[in-house]
Parts: C-alpha cells; sequence; structure tokens
C-alpha cells in the first residue's frame, strides 16, 4: 500500500487524539478544580466511561480512514470532484469550498442524526455514542461501527457534489474535530447570553449538544442550529439551561 496512505491515517488518529487530548489535560486536569463550578453536569465522568469513549473513538478512525481511502480507488476517484491545483479554481473558491463543505456537512449530519434516532434504528446506529449520557472531549468519535460507516458518508457527498481540493478538505475536517470536541466538553465556552444574540442563536454549543447527551431527544444540529429551529426540534428549555450554566461562574 502507498505510505501516503499511512500517513492520511496517522493525521486522522492525531487530529482526533491532539485535539481531544489537549482539551481533556486543559479543563479535565489542570482547572477541573478552578472550574469545577462551571461543568454543565456538576459530576465527572468515571475513568471506564473516558476508556469506552477511546476505545469506540479509535475504531471510527480506523473506518473513517478506510471510507477516505476508498475515495482514492480507480472505482471512484475519477467520478468524483477532486482537483489537484488550487490554480484551477483560484484561492478564493478554495476558502469558500470550506464553507460549503461544514454547510454540507451540517445539514447531512442533522438529516442522519434524527434518522439514527428512530426508535427501530436507535439502538443498531446510535445507542453506543449515547452511552456517554455526560460526555467528555474523547466521546467526539465514541461510535459504534455502522453510525461511523454513516457519519463518514459526508465525504461522498461532498466529493461527488462539489469541487474539493486536498488541502480544504484537511481544513474542514480540522475545524470538525475542533467543534466536535467542543460540542463534548463539558464546559461552555461562549460567553453569558451568547445563545440569545442575533449571530449566537444560529450556532450550536456545548450547552446546546451536553442537553441532547443528558435528555436524549432535541438538539440534533452538529455547527449550526437553524435546522433544529426550523423544525422545532431544539429544546425549550435550552436559554434557560445556558443562562444557568453561564450563572455558575466564579
Amino acid at each position: 500500500m502507498d505510505q501516503r496512505f499511512y500517513i492520511l491515517l496517522l493525521i486522522i488518529f492525531l487530529r482526533y487524539a491532539l485535539i481531544a487530548s489537549l482539551a481533556f489535560f486543559i479543563f479535565y486536569k489542570i482547572l477541573k478544580s478552578r472550574w469545577a463550578s462551571r461543568k454543565i453536569q456538576q459530576v465527572f465522568p468515571k475513568r471506564n466511561n473516558y476508556l469506552r469513549e477511546i476505545g469506540y473513538s479509535l475504531l471510527t478512525i480506523l473506518i473513517f480512514w478506510i471510507v477516505a481511502l476508498s475515495t482514492f480507488t480507480p472505482f471512484i476517484k475519477p467520478y468524483t470532484k477532486q482537483y489537484a491545483v488550487i490554480g484551477d479554481y483560484g484561492w478564493g473558491y478554495f476558502a469558500f469550498s470550506i464553507v460549503l463543505m461544514l454547510l454540507i456537512h451540517d445539514g447531512y449530519f442533522y438529516l442522519m442524526h434524527r434518522i439514527m434516532h428512530h426508535p427501530r434504528l436507535f439502538k443498531t446506529l446510535h445507542k453506543v455514542h449515547h452511552m456517554s449520557t455526560n460526555p467528555s472531549p474523547w466521546a467526539a468519535l465514541a461510535f459504534q461501527p455502522a453510525e461511523a460507516v454513516i457519519e463518514a458518508g459526508v465525504i461522498y457527498v461532498i466529493v461527488f457534489s462539489i469541487p474539493t481540493h486536498r488541502s480544504a478538505v484537511m481544513i474542514w475536517l480540522a475545524l470538525m474535530m475542533l467543534y466536535n470536541v467542543y460540542g463534548h466538553l463539558g464546559y461552555e465556552l461562549y460567553p453569558k447570553n451568547f445563545q440569545r444574540s442575533w449571530l449566537g442563536k444560529w450556532f450550536n454549543t456545548s450547552v446546546n449538544h451536553n442537553q441532547h447527551h443528558k435528555h436524549f431527544q432535541g438538539n440534533y444540529g452538529l455547527y449550526f442550529l437553524w435546522w433544529d429551529r426550523l423544525f422545532g426540534t431544539i429544546r425549550k428549555d435550552y436559554d434557560e439551561e445556558f443562562d444557568r450554566v453561564k450563572s455558575l461562574a466564579k
């Protein structure tokens, strides 16, 4: 196998390992005592929860790698819109494509998330991720294999629908990992009243996604909240919960 493919596996692993471990080290070690009152749920997960999250995340990384590899095979790549020279589309499109990938991914995630919460599918597709009722940064990729395949499927949607440069894809995936870890952080980093502002009302927050893990229903978005607001799936107590969490800061 081409050495570049192993480098790709290393990149996918390091993206998770570095971002999640840094977040864990800062918020669950260095600031644990000082910021304990700021934690969204006022308890910390047990060690076995961390180990489960890491174990499933490592399996997800392997599945993500296999799916990514498939887009470079001669059976698939000729039919994608991947391009190698940035100048073919210019730097303006390069930057725009990153935003476009975030938007496509957000819509894809919301739809798949709603489907996986169907009672007949939840146990098979999504139960493992919801074992983290009080998630930590390690939970960002803690999926059972079937869900990991579904989550990775957005790659196909993107490479078949819009022109993509490999570097733009890597930037998008890095942003995805950052926001995913933030969503499972267990702490809210946005300022007080952010969720009520004209801009903040459209962005997903750690409080919002933490509610989803705790209550299992509502708040299905990834980066943004417009799908939740459009379809009425945002929890009615979201604003109040955000206010409560921000009032805990000492």
